[in-house]
């Protein structure tokens, strides 16, 4: 997808400046063990920026399966003053809130876009990402409005202005954060759309084969539930990061369990691709995003 790859280079740019900044506040004579444990963590992160996707890409993803809209999927807009106070809620639904605004501005909802940019705008101040979502990109929001392919690239660029992100070092944290909320919202939003999908319009087979592009799509986030793992795991396991840890560890061992790629490699993918296996991992997203949007 051409946006997650634009999207990689500039949370990459941001994470190094990061652990830059960070860096150079410590003692010159910081260990050598600490410098090695920085840069794993930096590594990390830019390994799950490139690898997982952008707040974009899944929701062009499903409305290119032909996927119906479902407004019952995103996050209300207005819980955005219960998080504001707590730097942790603020990051995971800042993350939510744009990969909302992705799911909005693939299916043409773009006044909706806008006014969930304003509630992104409130978090984004609350933890210093300033300027991120400010009234300049709304006006281009504006000006583009029948245009998706750039809507969605406005969305991505906002990511350039987070190089300010946050002033101390708990940021390494909180983009970790930020980066998970998006990514489930993502996941959220997939099986929701397979979930809700009606039961009893037509025979299982001729389903299954209407769902089978929106299976694959949830499918293909295996490796990226690794990645936020290895990420999660060099950050303080406190909570929330603690019950998202248990939470994604679950959702991964639920990916093995379906043996993806070894029921392709003989020719069964037909046993993965319906929603009944999809089950276990539904559920888990379903648990998951409930504890970051409450």
């Amino acid at each position: 997808m051409k946006f997650s790859r634009l999207n990689a280079i500039l949370l990459t740019a941001l994470v190094t400046l990061i652990t830059w900044s960070c860096g150079s506040k410590k003692e010159e004579n910081t260990s050598e063990e600490f410098n090695q444990a920085e840069q794993t963590l930096q590594d990390q992160i830019k390994d799950v920026v490139y690898n997982i996707p952008s707040p974009t890409e899944i929701p062009y993803l499903l409305q290119a399966t032909g996927a119906e809209f479902n407004p019952t999927l995103i996050n209300d807009r207005k819980k955005v003053d219960q998080y504001a106070s707590i730097s942790d809620k603020a990051a995971l639904n800042l993350g939510v809130y744009a990969a909302d605004i992705g799911y909005l501005s693939s299916y043409d909802k773009t006044q909706e876009a806008i006014d969930y940019l304003n509630a992104a705008k409130s978090l984004a101040d609350n933890i210093g990402v300033i300027g991120a979502f400010d009234t300049d990109l709304l006006t281009k929001f504006e000006a583009n409005i029948a245009n998706k392919d750039s809507l969605g690239a406005l969305l991505n660029a906002t990511v350039q202005k987070t190089d300010r992100y946050l002033k101390d070092d708990s940021r390494n944290k909180l983009a970790s954060l930020m980066i998970t909320g998006s990514f489930v919202e993502g996941l959220y939003i997939s099986t929701g759309l397979i979930k809700s999908y009606p039961k009893n319009l037509l025979p299982d087979d001729a389903r299954n084969l209407v769902l089978t592009p929106l299976i694959r799509v949830i499918l293909e986030q295996q490796k990226s539930v690794s990645e936020l793992l290895k990420m999660l795991s060099t950050v303080e396991q406190t909570e929330p990061v603690a019950s998202i840890v248990a939470d994604l560890t679950a959702l991964e061992a639920s990916y093995r369990a379906l043996n993806i790629d070894e029921q392709i490699k003989n020719n069964r993918a037909d046993l993965v691709l319906t929603d009944k296996n999809l089950t276990d991992i539904t559920v888990i997203v379903e648990k998951l995003r409930k504890e970051i949007i409450k």
